[in-house]
């Protein structure tokens, strides 16, 4: 398990504990975090699961796959180093202590 915080745009802070095997998207979804709209259920086929990681992690993830780098082009003002989508991030114990910040909006 890992304890993840999200960070709405206006700054609201939510941290969550989330088990290992979901993804960062879904332990937003099953907490109710406002911002990860997830439209496609977590299927990398939208944005709307986009966020920017923490300067501090984005080092420690796995690299985005092509697929992820294709979907980020449709995200709301993306950043090349640190926009994910979030059903992309598989959660483990490493994942434990992350901080990911929510966009202004999903698109």
């Amino acid at each position: 398990m890992a304890k993840i915080t999200y960070i709405e745009h206006g700054g609201k802070e939510h941290v969550v504990d989330v088990s290992n095997g979901l993804t960062v998207m879904e332990g937003a979804r099953d907490n109710g975090i406002p911002g990860i709209e997830a439209d496609c259920g977590g299927a990398c086929a939208c944005s709307t699961c986009h966020v920017y990681i923490d300067p501090t992690w984005v080092e420690k993830l796995a690299a985005k796959d092509a697929m992820e780098e294709d979907m980020l082009d449709f995200a709301y003002e993306p950043d090349a180093a640190r926009s994910r989508l979030t059903c992309q991030l598989k959660v483990t114990d490493d994942l434990d202590g992350l901080v990911v910040q929510m966009p202004e909006k999903q698109i």
